[in-house]
């Protein structure tokens, strides 16, 4: 709907505006990047298309249930209303303007407007989504149903497996090179900090999983970083495919409503119930084996033993 509003406003105007539009401002307002009406076309609407059924194929595919799947669908609406309405005030902003000269600015009230038209909208979506039936809570409602691993008294057990992926190398490789480049040729200030983000991936490229009495640790090729949830924030878990794109937006360490995990891949993954009522999730092979010794290890803390 944005998409269409915004080819229709742009329809009514067109005759009046630049061959060079304002399209970037800075804090206070003043234009300082430019292109062409037809290159922001070309780059705004697309954008909106993809993002439209982007969240609304997690929001029918992502298994969101309670709440948090209505509050995804309102966040649609806002986020929605949100960048149609500053997109259509930078058409509006180069009205009349003549093709050699600038606008008098971006009134910083456009931004006030569209967090208000953002706030009306996603209400309203939050209303329309008490029409869409809420999806069902994919977890098990009975933790004792869980597979365990049998073990005798005083046996310790521990299990690992790597959790690597192809794109993770192709993507340090990517940001070290972007970082050196932008530093060479812009601005060191900037790529700095792209090498060391890079540098920091490159330590976790090939994730690690390891399940023993400390609890579910996910680590790379240093101590740090690394991610730990503890027996003692969790209250069962499970193993079940998941799918990287539609339940959590993308790969890496995701954070989503009521959900969080380290996510490298679409398939089976260690699923474990925490006692705040999150989930957190780790792909990787043979998770069912993990689960099952989580499951152990809960008894055993539960028992005292």
């Amino acid at each position: 709907m944005t998409s269409k509003n915004l080819g229709r406003v742009y329809a009514g105007i067109k005759d009046r505006l630049p061959d060079r539009l304002a399209v970037h401002f800075d804090a206070g307002g003043s234009a300082n990047g430019y292109t062409s009406f037809s290159s922001y076309l070309l780059y705004t609407l697309p954008s909106l298309l993809v993002l439209g059924a982007l969240w609304a194929f997690i929001a029918v595919k992502g298994r969101i249930h309670g709440r948090a799947h209505r509050w995804f669908i309102g966040g649609g609406f806002a986020v929605a209303a949100f960048l149609g309405y500053l997109l259509i005030a930078v058409l509006f902003v180069n009205v009349d303007v003549s093709d050699r000269g600038s606008p008098d600015g971006f009134p910083l009230w456009h931004i006030a407007v569209a967090l208000g038209a953002a706030a009306l909208a996603g209400a309203v979506g939050l209303l329309l989504s008490r029409l869409v039936p809420v999806p069902d809570d994919p977890r098990d409602p009975d933790p004792a149903t869980r597979e365990r691993i049998v073990l005798a008294d005083g046996e310790m057990a521990a299990w690992g497996r790597g959790i690597g992926a192809w794109w993770a190398p192709v993507a340090v490789l990517v940001l070290l090179a972007a970082g050196v480049t932008v530093g060479r040729e812009q601005n060191w200030f900037i790529g700095v900090p792209l090498i060391l983000l890079a540098l920091v991936m490159g330590t976790f490229c090939r994730p690690h999983v390891t399940v023993d009495r400390r609890g579910l640790t996910v680590s790379g090729l240093l101590p740090r970083p690394r991610v730990r949830v503890p027996l003692e924030r969790m209250e069962t878990a499970g193993s079940r495919p998941v799918n990287a794109l539609a339940e959590y937006g993308g790969w890496g360490y995701r954070i989503r409503p009521e959900r969080s995990g380290v996510i490298t891949r679409s398939g089976e993954a260690i699923v474990v119930s925490l006692t705040s009522g999150r989930e957190f999730a780790v792909t990787v092979g043979d998770s069912a084996t993990g689960a099952a010794l989580l499951n152990t290890l809960l008894d055993r803390q539960r028992a005292g033993r």
